[in-house]
């Protein structure tokens, strides 16, 4: 028996969020938001919450400074997420800026003590906490050798796994690192992140991703909602139109409801049609953590909209 269903493996931050502008600034300006807030972030943290939403036993394993620490386990345990995979260090917690009008989004961060969190994967102790899930997802680039060590000793434990590494365009161009693409079984870039692993926006990331022996290559696609193709077939999913405030952390959403569906070994089509869903219901509100959808509204608005 596995502890929990879902470990989500990533750097932490404190998000300070802003919202509702009408232009971008130029050079020199000074514009006021009106509307902002303050909340844990990170596409780790973004993602363990939303499967805590889901009703899903959620670990994340990351690392914060130890004076912020209450505030960030409190958040985190608020939402049912499990902190024993959470070290403590004296340096300052990452801090990232984020800076939204409608569907484009700016942020500036700093990572903290994030910049410890490679070399502690590499621990037998982390090791343990993680083989104590059902799936690992990692919300993060991971470094190439301990990849390729970690990945296949996740899966001998029986594990599942998946990841996202966001827009970290030297990690996405090297060639060497699809390897690690192949070795996880799922993998989720958006389509900038795509067009720098296959080489141009032209290029049609899918096929490119399944000639090169990509398990189930997935493609977030914003408001054109996401495809994925599995056992040669490909599938696609519209995204659902809503009210957008604020789309920080949409992707990180998304890969939670696609996580969830998997651990109920639901169709690929269903699959990507959950991680839509709760990808666009995360953007009603600002912040990435205010809209996310519960079991209940998952449910009811994915029977509404689609009959599954």
């Amino acid at each position: 028996m596995k502890k929990h269903d879902v470990a989500v493996v990533g750097e932490i931050f404190i998000d300070h969020v802003f919202t509702g502008f009408g232009r971008w600034p130029n050079p020199g300006e000074e514009v006021f938001a009106p509307q902002y807030m303050r909340d844990v972030g990170g596409g780790a943290a973004i993602t363990a919450c939303a499967l805590a939403k889901l009703d899903r036993s959620v670990s994340l394993v990351g690392i914060i400074g130890s004076e912020d620490a209450n505030w960030i386990v409190n958040r985190l345990n608020a939402f049912g997420v499990s902190d024993d995979g959470i070290v403590q260090n004296d340096g300052s917690t990452g801090v990232t800026v984020s800076v939204s009008i409608g569907e484009e989004r700016s942020f500036f961060s700093h990572a903290g003590v994030n910049r410890a969190l490679q070399g502690m994967l590499g621990s037998d102790a982390v090791l343990k906490v993680l083989s104590q899930a059902r799936h690992v997802h990692f919300a993060l680039p991971l470094e190439y050798e301990l990849a390729l060590a970690l990945l296949p000793a996740l899966r001998k434990s029986g594990c599942t796994t998946s990841l996202d590494v966001g827009f970290h365009p030297d990690w996405l161009g090297r060639s060497e690192n699809l390897e690690i693409c192949r070795t996880v079984d799922y993998f989720f870039p958006n389509e900038r992140e795509a067009a720098l692993i296959c080489g141009g926006e032209g290029m049609d990331y899918l096929s490119f991703a399944q000639e090169r022996g990509l398990v189930h290559p997935v493609l977030k696609r914003g408001q054109a909602g996401a495809a994925m193709i599995a056992n040669g077939v490909k599938y696609e999913s519209p995204s659902l139109p809503v009210s957008v405030i604020d789309t920080t952390g949409a992707g990180d959403v998304f890969d939670a409801g696609f996580i969830d569906a998997q651990l109920d070994a639901l169709s690929p089509e269903i699959c990507l049609r959950r991680a839509c869903v709760c990808g666009a219901l995360s953007t009603r509100a600002p912040g990435a953590l205010s809209a996310i959808p519960d079991r209940i509204e998952l449910e009811r608005v994915s029977e509404l909209n689609h009959g599954a």
